[in-house]
């Protein structure tokens, strides 16, 4: 009599844990999908399963383009991509971009060694950058926001090093530009290896005089055009 009666009470409760089983297992392989799979993470910003570019290559054609690795930053904007052809040294190991949008619009990065005063912009432009008075000038989280009647820009200071994001206020405007300037970041190597030009297409060249740049200040063009033009 003492199995018969055990026997109906067991049942259920093997039943109910198998389905609690069940169950829970069929949430964990539901949920799995929420995260990205550690493998897929480290294979990079694709997602593919390509192996990290060789970190030896990347210093030689950034050495071959007359860049520092470190000082290589990208940033991304929706609708604005990246102009290969407008990657260079800026200064003695600087860094500068130019992001581009098909209207025309222009973001531009730049990653220079220079003074406290060029990402704080409470005591005016440098002396002798020959800019436009300054009509706003503010923090804003960890950067600061300068504008002028044309243009503005974000900027701060990252380890010995000011990386500024900066556009005209007729083609990128402030939510944009802050965009930029929140997401922009040192390059990690697989981002190297899509922004430094082959070796083959930097040997041998030297940098390019222009002489439309003055002598003095921020090195901005001269182009002496309206606001048309």
């Amino acid at each position: 009599m003492t199995s018969r009666c055990r026997s109906p009470r067991l049942r259920p409760l093997l039943l109910t844990a198998t389905l609690t089983t069940t169950l829970a297992l069929a949430l964990a392989a539901t949920g799995c999908g929420t995260e990205p799979a550690p493998d897929t993470r480290a294979a990079g910003p694709s997602g593919s399963a390509d192996p990290a570019p060789d970190r030896a290559e990347l210093e030689a054609r950034a050495s071959a383009a007359q860049l520092v690795a470190e000082h290589v930053w990208v940033t991304e904007a929706a609708g604005y991509a990246l102009a290969r052809q407008s990657v260079g040294v800026l200064g003695d190991d600087g860094f500068g971009s130019v992001y581009t949008e098909p209207e025309g619009g222009q973001i531009k990065l730049s990653v220079e060694r220079l003074p406290h005063a060029a990402a704080d912009c409470t005591d005016g432009p440098a002396s002798g950058s020959e800019q436009e008075p300054l009509v706003t000038c503010e923090r804003d989280g960890e950067q600061w926001y300068r504008a002028t009647e044309s243009g503005h820009a974000y900027a701060r200071e990252q380890g010995g090093l000011v990386v500024t994001l900066s556009g005209t206020r007729q083609e990128v405007d402030r939510a944009t530009l802050r965009s930029a300037a929140l997401a922009a970041h040192r390059a990690d190597d697989y981002e190297l290896d899509q922004v430094l030009p082959p070796v083959g297409e930097t040997a041998g060249r030297q940098p390019v005089e222009r002489g439309d740049l003055p002598p003095v200040g921020d090195g901005a063009p001269n182009n002496d055009v309206g606001a048309s033009g």
